[in-house]
């Protein structure tokens, strides 16, 4: 598969019909962008398992969270999140994890305004891609974790592929049929590729890489062969080559 293949597999599938069942799903409700970014987070924190799960359990704690997920998180303190997801579990994470993890966007939201201006501040000019950003977005983050949400969110500097994590800036950095966007300080070009195994597979197929791990630098290491053929945007076929791996073969 060239890239010609892989841009007219775009052309073909990359609609917004072709998403569901994704919990990407849950983040069209969201018109508001302040209100987007925080479903956004959360729906890709939990987007581990098997799908119709992850759906059901990014309901149930946006319909927690109301409406207006940024208005929820500017009006509740930590006793608050506790008692709110006290009992929900999804496979290893507990209501605690999660509302450790809504404690730390809270305290981001706090002081820099919305998730985009605070990683805004982590980007350097120099950075080729986002995983710098996306390592001192975390570490603000901890600032206001009252306990460690867990894997719920994934620490860069362990080297992880921080598949979750990447898989957030995309749905909010790029915008076309399928990824609503609204993030507008930062650019699709230094997004990284959002790797999990199914991913690792299909790009070694693809010849994008014979590293023997899935983590970080592997996604690195795809995201520069992708970058050769769309400079601009070195995730846009990311989508179309996942698909199959959720609902069957196209």
């Amino acid at each position: 598969m060239n890239a010609a293949d892989l841009e007219a597999l775009y052309r073909k599938y990359n609609r917004r019909r072709y998403v569901r069942p994704d919990p990407l799903e849950c983040v069209y409700d969201y018109p508001d962008i302040k209100d987007r970014e925080i479903a956004a987070f959360v729906a890709a924190a939990l987007a581990y398992g098997q799908v119709g799960q992850i759906v059901k359990s990014v309901r149930m704690v946006l319909d927690k969270m109301g409406p207006s997920p940024r208005s929820y998180l500017e009006n509740s303190g930590i006793d608050h999140l506790y008692a709110d997801f006290d009992g929900f579990v999804h496979r290893f994470a507990t209501g605690r994890h999660v509302a450790a993890m809504l404690a730390g966007l809270k305290g981001v939201v706090d002081r820099y305004g919305s998730l985009e201006q605070a990683f805004d501040q982590g980007t350097g000019p120099k950075d080729v891609t986002y995983a710098p950003a996306l390592g001192a977005f975390v570490s603000e983050m901890a600032r206001y974790w009252p306990e460690n949400p867990g894997h719920l969110v994934a620490v860069p500097e362990k080297g992880s592929a921080c598949k979750r994590l990447f898989l957030f800036l995309r749905w909010m950095v790029r915008c076309d049929d399928v990824d609503p966007g609204g993030w507008e300080l930062m650019r699709p070009a230094k997004l990284v590729i959002p790797l999990d195994v199914h991913m690792y597979r299909v790009c070694c197929q693809l010849g994008l890489t014979d590293r023997r791990q899935a983590n970080l630098k592997t996604a690195m290491d795809i995201t520069a062969g992708f970058a050769q053929m769309v400079p601009h945007d070195p995730v846009r076929y990311d989508f179309v080559l996942t698909r199959p791996g959720i609902r069957g073969p196209w």
